[in-house]
């Protein structure tokens, strides 16, 4: 089975029509503050989100519950902000690739 996994840096301005079919969107944390539409339309047709949010402070926000897959430094305990946040998946990682960890 082949997985359609999208980057949100490589969409353009048909979101919508672009995310058709996508398992997954793939994500910076840097991305989050433009990605709004996104994240709308990824709950509407049931994309899965996953953010690579390592080097960066975690600001708390209405973001955390479209995500479904996080990772994070190994600075961070995992299990505990999964708890803390609700997201389905937070992985501690400093080498690995957000892709590597998609379901």
């Amino acid at each position: 089975m082949n997985v359609k996994i999208l980057y949100f840096s490589e969409l353009g301005t048909d979101l919508r029509e672009e995310m058709s079919g996508a398992r997954w969107l793939l994500m910076s944390s840097t991305d989050l503050q433009s990605a709004t539409g996104a994240l709308m339309f990824a709950e509407l047709d049931g994309i899965l989100i996953g953010v690579d949010h390592r080097g960066e402070e975690i600001t708390p926000g209405l973001w955390q519950r479209a995500v479904h897959l996080m990772l994070v430094s190994e600075q961070i305990n995992a299990d505990e902000f999964a708890k803390k946040s609700g997201i389905t998946k937070v992985i501690a990682d400093d080498v690995g690739q957000l892709v590597d960890y998609t379901w």
